[in-house]
């Protein structure tokens, strides 16, 4: 298997979701277990969610969404499988205290809440410099 945590191989981060650039918002995987994951992401310039230096809304969400898929991922790949292809299926709740900016690193805490058939609930607390300056609770679906 081969990996270790942390990484920040943004080959192997890249093999665990089904996004490719220029839509991937996850470049590190911190931690992980059955019912958590920290992921990290650097916010660059040439982004497709940045307006007037600034990360928006929409990219939070696809970030905090990514970071869900990275823990449905890893898991796959410890069990020696491909990884399925997943989608948002609500947004129960988001709350955006502050928009970060390019150069920010966005640090996010998956907590899973409850996993049924394929359907996953899960709180979303992310960070940058260790203020929390978004939450999210969402259901994602595997295909």
């Amino acid at each position: 298997m081969g990996h270790q945590l942390p990484t920040s191989d943004q080959d192997f981060v890249g093999s665990l979701i089904p996004q490719r650039f220029p839509f991937v918002m996850v470049h590190e995987l911190m931690d992980y277990s059955d019912n958590h994951l920290v992921s990290g992401f650097v916010i660059k310039e040439d982004n497709i969610f940045i307006q007037d230096n600034t990360f928006q809304a929409s990219g939070l969400i696809e970030h905090q969404a990514q970071s869900v898929a990275l823990h449905t991922g890893y898991k796959y790949f410890l069990l020696g499988k491909d990884a399925p292809t997943g989608y948002i299926g609500a947004i129960k709740s988001f709350e955006a205290d502050i928009l970060p900016k390019t150069g920010d690193r966005l640090e996010s805490e998956v907590t899973i809440l409850h996993e049924m058939m394929g359907v996953t609930l899960v709180d979303i607390v992310t960070k940058v410099n260790g203020g929390i300056i978004a939450r999210s609770q969402m259901k994602t679906a595997v295909k």
